[in-house]
């Protein structure tokens, strides 16, 4: 498959300010921290400059609300408006509509983010106050007790504690304790949940696609659990155009729930960690059937209709697959420019 076909792709949501947009649809033409992020994985490995840039434009976008960081760093948010917020305009600016912001698992993927960039040396931090966003940023992950903070998680739905989110908060604050003071405690308290909650995601989901997340990027659980993720997630949530986030999903759920195409590849990224190659070559197959030809990769096909819904191209679908078939030497491997 043509690997700058995607790239090409991905530069359609690129903003002059370096983040990304959802997918170029009207309902997801925001920006997302954690899409964002998603977004640029692609290019932690490559000299081309996205990578940087993007994490430029959310530390510029933590600026410009650090006053709110530094009000959250001593007293715990009760409305969902007080919490970080999870999107933005493309001018990175908060938009005043509610939404399910409590999303601790976005703040855990920054400081992940930031701190794997750095270990690859890449210039994400510009100067002393980018660090003290990452300081205030882990302060914030404190105040909220985030190892037993019910929160709206990745899908921004209903308020409880999700292994997922406390799982990229621990990612973060081990990427990030070389940079900034994080006390061991705070990540102790964060594994803890973990070994009592895994393999379930919540009280009310067994299993669900988000924990995935734990074995790629952030590779925090060991071997035998992340097989049991992973098993789990193929057997009760693959269908055939991607993954169900998890059983019962309500969104675009028109006689079934509807299935996200990230899913396939980012089944395969977890067995590639695992060193399952005989796996990797199935989900390279599989990952080739929900490809399409222009690497305009939707976010989901409707339950029950067997059709794309409108957030076509999803950014991060388009990532997760490229960076998977590429990385699988599907792809050629070429410099992007």
């Amino acid at each position: 498959m043509n690997g700058e076909k995607a790239i090409s792709v991905l530069d359609q949501m690129r903003l002059p300010n370096g983040a990304y947009t959802a997918s170029v649809s009207q309902d997801y033409g925001y920006v997302w921290i954690r899409d964002v992020i998603y977004t640029v994985l692609p290019f932690l490995h490559t000299a081309c400059g996205r990578y940087e840039k993007a994490y430029h434009s959310l530390f510029d976008l933590f600026r410009k609300y650090e006053w709110k960081i530094d009000i959250h760093t001593k007293k715990k948010p009760v409305y969902l408006h007080e919490f970080i917020h999870s999107r933005y305009a493309r001018d990175l600016t908060e938009l005043h509509v509610e939404w399910g912001h409590a999303q601790n698992d976005a703040i855990g993927a920054f400081l992940w983010g930031v701190g794997e960039g750095v270990r690859k040396g890449k210039k994400v931090i510009r100067d002393e106050r980018d660090l003290q966003i990452v300081q205030k940023l882990v302060h914030y992950l404190d105040c909220l007790q985030y190892w037993q903070a019910k929160d709206n998680g990745m899908w921004e739905e209903n308020m409880e504690v999700h292994a997922s989110s406390v799982g990229a908060c621990v990612a973060g604050l081990h990427a990030v304790k070389m940079l900034v003071d994080v006390k061991e405690d705070s990540i102790h308290k964060g594994e803890e949940t973990l070994r009592f909650m895994l393999p379930r995601e919540s009280e009310t989901k067994e299993t669900d696609l988000a924990l995935l997340s734990l074995i790629f990027p952030y590779r925090i659980v060991d071997r035998r659990m992340a097989l049991a993720i992973a098993n789990h997630v193929s057997s009760k949530l693959e269908r055939q155009y991607g993954c169900i986030r998890y059983e019962d999903d309500q969104y675009y759920n028109e006689g079934s729930e509807a299935e996200w195409c990230f899913g396939i590849p980012w089944l395969g990224l977890c067995y590639r960690e695992l060193g399952m190659m005989d796996k990797v070559q199935e989900y390279i197959k599989k990952t080739m059937m929900i490809v399409p030809e222009n690497w305009e990769v939707p976010e989901l096909y409707i339950g029950g209709k067997n059709m794309p819904n409108k957030n076509t191209p999803l950014a991060w679908a388009v990532s997760l697959s490229y960076l998977f078939l590429e990385g699988s030497g599907e792809g050629r491997q070429y410099k992007i420019q």
